[in-house]
């Protein structure tokens, strides 16, 4: 059985920098992330899997949120 979402199938969000220009735009789906720099036309993806064992490796310094 794959992954899913109750509702839609993926979430997208532009990601902006303090002076508003864009950085770029992250969407996620059940099954992977993608990132796709601002001025590109084409996504990076991952699998949810590669990702979590990235975000959780030590070496990435990833930090765990207090609340």
């Amino acid at each position: 059985m794959k992954n899913q979402f109750a509702g839609p199938n993926h979430f997208q969000e532009t990601i902006l920098r303090q002076d508003r220009s864009k950085i770029g735009a992250i969407r996620i789906k059940p099954s992977s992330v993608l990132w796709k720099p601002s001025g590109q036309t084409q996504f990076y993806c991952v699998t949810l899997d590669e990702f979590v064992d990235w975000i959780t490796s030590p070496s990435t310094g990833a930090r765990r949120t207090y609340k």
